[in-house]
């Protein structure tokens, strides 16, 4: 019934118990509870994931670990039967951020007793990974590494591809504001057509207003028919003093049509302040949303077509 793990290390000197609770906090570790008492006090240091490793050298290994630890024994104990698997391990997302953020630290908190080399460079192991040493008190090592495949030991995420072949979309799009509305029909058009849908896979549906869209893009949702709804609209706030009230029906209605029907909704519904701000994202300036709605339709189908398949079919 194992809980966690805890390692501690007992460091004699204040100073360099200060200095190195210091260095910990500076590279992102999560603090824990600590304490003091007549005896001694305590600051843990807390990481999302702990492992406990036995290892054994190969009979006729030197080293363990290749080039990362031959520069690091320059100021180890000297002795290379030690072996590198004595140190602390600390696993990173991002190990050239975690080292800069070391050389930083040490640079700016010189110590009279600091190693001559506190760090080594970056180095590639033979077991596919890439780690630095660190010695911020005399006597206190710690190695930080990361796997040089990113998806070591992680699942492999799903991705939507952006081929639209073979899917049905239906695009809802109101009317009123067809200045804008037009534009990005004109945009989802073209991302569909880009990405190879076919025009007799496309269905268009004109309703008034925004306030509109959710009804019909529900009714869409409902008959089978599609694999996606695109819906398109815009609200300008100057134009009506219910914009508000609108816009959250409209949101809600959409997402839970999303919700109940299974059907990918894409959201290009625009809430912009004034007309030149539509216009802007209907295609002037800050792109087109109609466009980025209709890939972002095109992901989700192929999203839920992955879901949807055998594990066997998804390792492929």
């Amino acid at each position: 019934m194992i809980k966690g793990i805890t390692l501690t290390r007992s460091i004699r000197s204040e100073a360099h118990f200060e200095r190195l609770t210091s260095f910990l906090a500076a590279l992102g570790f999560e603090p824990g509870k600590g304490w003091e008492d007549s005896v001694s006090k305590g600051r843990p240091f807390l990481a999302p994931i702990g492992n406990l490793e036995i290892v054994r050298p190969a009979p006729n290994a030197t080293r363990d670990f290749g080039a990362a630890y031959e520069a690091a024994e320059d100021y180890l104990t000297g002795q290379t039967t030690r072996g590198a698997h004595d140190h602390i391990y600390i696993e990173v997302a991002s190990l050239d951020s975690v080292r800069q953020a070391a050389e930083s630290w040490l640079a700016a908190n010189p110590a009279a007793d600091a190693p001559s080399k506190p760090l080594t460079e970056i180095a590639d192991t033979h077991w596919k990974s890439r780690l630095f040493t660190a010695n911020p008190v005399p006597g206190f090592t710690l190695t930080f590494w990361e796997w040089a495949d990113p998806l070591k030991g992680k699942p492999v995420a799903i991705e939507g591809d952006l081929s639209a072949a073979g899917m049905r979309f239906a695009i809802v799009t109101a009317r009123w504001n067809a200045v804008i509305t037009d534009r990005l029909l004109q945009g989802a058009l073209d991302g569909l057509h880009r990405s190879g849908a076919a025009k007799s896979d496309i269905t268009i549906v004109r309703v008034p207003g925004a306030w509109e869209i959710p009804s019909a893009a529900r009714k869409l949702a409902e008959s089978g028919s599609v694999d996606a709804v695109i819906t398109l609209g815009v609200l300008l706030r100057g134009e009506t003093a219910h914009y508000e009230a609108i816009y959250n029906e409209v949101s809600r209605g959409i997402g839970q049509s999303q919700q109940e029907t299974g059907i990918p909704h894409a959201f290009g519904v625009l809430t912009c302040e004034n007309l030149e701000q539509a216009l802007d994202r209907a295609g002037v300036k800050a792109g087109n949303k109609g466009f980025e709605a209709a890939l972002a339709a095109i992901e989700m189908v192929s999203i839920h077509r992955k879901i949807a398949a055998p594990k066997a079919e998804l390792a492929q």
